[in-house]
């Protein structure tokens, strides 16, 4: 396979840039992208002149190298600030931006553009960002000896880089997002769990910027997954309409531990934009103690009629598609009273026979917990049965909520 031919962001500033006669015009001070035209692209080259910086288009470059840049085009213009440009140096070097791929967030120390052609004339395409020691080998060297010798003094170095695609830039102002075309479509495909690690390791500014441009579904996933403090912080700071959208994609036991760590006003002001459902549903859990079954549990659970047939429980959980997930207990109701009386695994519904009812798959033993139970109750029944969930009744035995294996497992990191 052929390798491209490159050259560094350390190699193109400082590079010498000549008219069509071979006059030397200036240095090359910065480059810039314009996203919403071309992601990838170098748009334009900021040269610094005699008196004033001037902007060379892409277009206007006959052939680039390390001996310089060679015009087609004298017809240059100064340079004037652009909020749609994205610029190398002053926008990307020594930024913290988000390897979506890697699942990290990395500094860059170098940019790695590759040189292309197109008829007559050659351009800079956006390749990697550069991450390692070999990039900062590069830049300790920069403008000390020519970029020929750094070329042959790096070999030994491991190269340590990130494809450009997968960079998510991390953009406070959000004016400047937009018009940088800057998404983080790559960040919403992640896991959860590795985006909120990645979120915790970025300055408050940074966090508040990523969550306010997610969409709402996918920060409530990422925010369970943060540590309270940070979750505290983030709903604290981003718009209060954007915080009652992510609360009210959270689970309801979810919302309510992390409205619970809240200044009180905050906490109000959120619950005022949220919809009714989702105030009900958090109103019942922070009535309880916050160490007990009751604060732990989750009112979305699924129950049954003891009588229902398993045709029944199928057709059910098709209205529940974007739960399923969740699920993985049915809970039975008596048909004297409305108590718990019977769980069946989800997976049982898979060998049953359509006819069936419920009742006869039950398993024999019912483990459950008063809504009142304390916390270490609660751990201790996990561990004993190894339960995947827990069902919380009230006093008159119905179910109200469930506990997960997963939230107890929160509950005892947070210890």
């Amino acid at each position: 396979m052929v390798q491209p031919e490159v050259l560094f962001c350390t190699e193109l500033v400082g590079l010498q840039v000549f008219d069509t006669r071979r006059r030397l015009i200036g240095r090359v001070k910065d480059a810039a992208l314009v996203p919403i035209i071309n992601p990838v692209r170098v748009d334009r080259f900021l040269v610094g002149g005699q008196w004033a910086w001037l902007t060379v288009r892409f277009d206007q470059v006959q052939r680039l190298s390390l001996d310089g840049i060679y015009l087609r085009d004298e017809q240059l213009t100064p340079y004037h600030s652009d909020e749609y440009m994205l610029r190398i140096v002053r926008d990307l070097l020594d930024q913290q931006i988000i390897d979506a791929h890697g699942r990290k967030v990395v500094r860059v120390n170098d940019v790695t553009f590759e040189i292309k052609q197109a008829g007559s004339f050659q351009y800079l395409d956006v390749l990697e960002v550069d991450i390692g020691v070999r990039s900062i080998f590069r830049r300790l060297l920069q403008g000390v000896i020519p970029a020929s010798w750094t070329r042959k003094l790096q070999k030994p170095i491991a190269p340590n880089s990130i494809r450009w695609e997968y960079c998510n830039i991390v953009e406070p102002d959000p004016q400047r997002r937009l018009r940088l075309n800057i998404t983080h479509t790559a960040l919403e495909r992640m896991h959860p769990a590795d985006l909120a690690e990645i979120v915790e390791d970025l300055s408050p500014e940074d966090r508040e910027a990523i969550i306010e441009n997610l969409d709402a579904e996918v920060a409530a996933e990422a925010l369970s997954a943060m540590d309270p403090s940070v979750q505290a912080s983030i709903l604290e700071s981003i718009d209060t309409d954007k915080a009652a959208a992510i609360i009210d994609e959270m689970a309801p036991d979810e919302a309510a531990h992390a409205l619970a760590d809240l200044e009180e006003e905050t906490s109000s002001e959120i619950l005022e934009e949220v919809t009714e459902e989702t105030r009900a549903e958090v109103g019942e859990i922070v009535e309880y103690h916050e160490h007990t079954a009751g604060f732990l549990m989750n009112t979305n659970f699924v129950a049954l009629p003891e009588n229902a047939s398993v045709d029944d429980a199928v057709r059910f959980l098709r209205t529940k598609n974007d739960e399923l997930d969740k699920v993985n207990t049915l809970f039975l109701t008596s048909s004297d009273d409305g108590s718990l009386c019977g769980t069946v695994m989800v997976t049982r519904l898979l060998v049953a026979g359509p006819e069936q009812t419920l009742r006869e798959l039950a398993a024999d033993n019912i483990v459950k917990v008063d809504v009142y139970e304390k916390e270490a109750r609660v751990t201790a029944l996990f561990d004993k049965y190894s339960l995947l969930s827990l069902p919380v009744t009230s006093g008159d035995g119905r179910v109200i909520g469930v506990i997960t294996a997963d939230h107890v497992i929160s509950a005892l990191c947070e210890r």
